[in-house]
């Protein structure tokens, strides 16, 4: 049994304009010690996936269907009930740290807090276990930085912080969502690097949130890629990186840098920009920004879904798969 099973879920917004339909009908599963990356542009509904799977939707916001955590059901857990499973089985660590660390609390008094709670230890034990955190992450010298506020941290290293949050009661699963957006170029491989590291010694599971395909490379089993709230392509990572079958993934991957492109060859950037939700097109979503759109592309494109799980949503077929009738509202990848 895979240790995160989501089916069908849903994920709706009211706003004066009308509803928002952020996510529309996502499957997919999550394995012990896998790492799940979910891909796509601002807007895809990615970070509101995960946010309605641990029940912190904004107050005009409305989730549907199953997000089975080791057989149980988040989506139906009542609030109290909830917050036994969010750090200690389950952690998250968000895209901006200084929002998400306290100013006005040391990071002795926030890491020590998390420990005694979930993990019931004493304050002594709570401080130990936090400050080895603090050194398993790569902060220096961790004895005295832990008695230092957020403000005293750099960004780069308050990352490292939540990051020691997030694994202070061995959670079985780690929520990255765009863990290293706000950060340069270096310290963004530190952190990616870091993660991975940390993966391969705790075996604990995670789902990386992320807008750039080349970050999630070295260090996935699998990738969704997200377009306007659902599934346009799901795989492996050599699947999607070397046998693309979308033509919305293979537009994000003409658009990253490679060392080994043609230093004369230009970047492709995607045309245009994603649909408003209030007023998706009709047929494909992508189809108004895709360069090989044909005329059936105004119809609702079918799920092509392979033997070994490869996912791709267009009128295009898909190599060795075959249309999943039973997929087809719910739109996942399984």
């Amino acid at each position: 049994m895979a240790l995160l099973e989501v089916t069908g879920l849903q994920v709706e917004f009211d706003t004066p304009e009308g509803a928002v339909k952020a996510v529309n009908g996502m499957n997919f599963e999550v394995n012990e010690g896998e790492t799940l990356a979910i891909v796509g542009e601002s807007g895809a509904g990615k970070s509101q996936l995960v946010m309605a799977i641990m029940g912190l939707l904004a107050e005009n916001g409305s989730a549907s269907g199953k997000a089975l955590f080791r057989g149980k059901d988040l989506m139906k857990m009542k609030p109290k009930e909830l917050n036994t499973v969010r750090g200690r089985h389950i952690a998250m660590i968000f895209q901006d740290p200084m929002t998400s660390l306290n100013p006005f609390l040391s990071i002795e008094k926030q890491m020590t807090e998390v420990a005694m709670h979930h993990q019931g230890l004493p304050r002594d034990e709570a401080r130990a276990h936090a400050v080895e955190m603090l050194r398993a992450v790569r902060i220096p010298d961790p004895e005295e930085r832990i008695l230092q506020y957020p403000h005293e941290y750099s960004g780069g290293m308050r990352q490292r912080v939540m990051i020691a949050m997030g694994l202070l009661c061995e959670p079985e699963l780690l929520i990255a969502d765009e863990p290293s957006t706000a950060l340069d170029v270096t310290i963004q491989a530190q952190i990616t690097e870091l993660v991975s590291e940390l993966r391969q010694e705790t075996r604990m599971a995670i789902i990386l949130i992320t807008h750039d395909l080349a970050a999630v490379a070295e260090i996935s089993d699998r990738i969704i890629v997200m377009y306007a709230g659902e599934v346009v392509e799901a795989g492996s990572v050599d699947d999607i990186f070397y046998r693309p079958q979308h033509p919305y993934t293979r537009g994000l991957l003409a658009s990253v840098p490679r060392l080994d492109r043609v230093s004369d060859d230009e970047l492709q950037a995607i045309p245009g920009n994603p649909p408003n939700l209030l007023e998706l097109p009709s047929g494909c979503r992508f189809r108004d920004r895709c360069v090989e759109a044909i005329e059936q592309c105004s119809e609702k494109p079918p799920l092509w879904v392979s033997a070994d799980g490869r996912v791709s949503r267009c009128v295009m077929e898909m190599e060795g798969g075959a249309i999943e009738p039973a997929s087809e509202e719910a739109g996942g990848a399984e």
